[in-house]
């Protein structure tokens, strides 16, 4: 089990702003497979909730591989509230997970990490 977040390369976040929004997205993902399937939360939770943060390149390429895995995976969108260093309802990133690893792999095993 492993739950990936996948940043948007071209955005240049700061420090700060990319870990609030990996937090946040760890949440959101946490969320969604507690509504979908608690057994796997569980389960990801006793394998010590295991998370990858990779990047994209754009907000193009981060659209087309929610596009490919929604459905399929638990997946979410990210967008920021536009307090501090981007523009209200930016998409900063995207969770993935916590879901099986090998599911997940089939697509984002090629991103780089961030």
């Amino acid at each position: 089990m492993k739950q990936v977040i996948i940043f948007r390369e071209d955005l240049k976040l700061g420090k700060g702003k990319l870990a609030a929004h990996a937090a946040h997205a760890a949440i959101v993902g946490y969320e969604l497979v507690n509504r979908k399937d608690k057994k796997i939360l569980t389960k990801w939770l006793n394998e010590g909730q295991k998370k990858i943060v990779v990047k994209v390149k754009s907000e193009e390429e981060l659209f087309s591989l929610y596009d490919l895995m929604k459905g399929k995976v638990p997946c979410q969108i990210i967008s920021d509230a536009g307090l501090t260093q981007i523009a209200p309802g930016t998409v900063t990133c995207m969770v993935v997970g916590p879901w099986h690893e090998e599911e997940i792999d089939q697509y984002v095993s090629r991103l780089r990490l961030l």
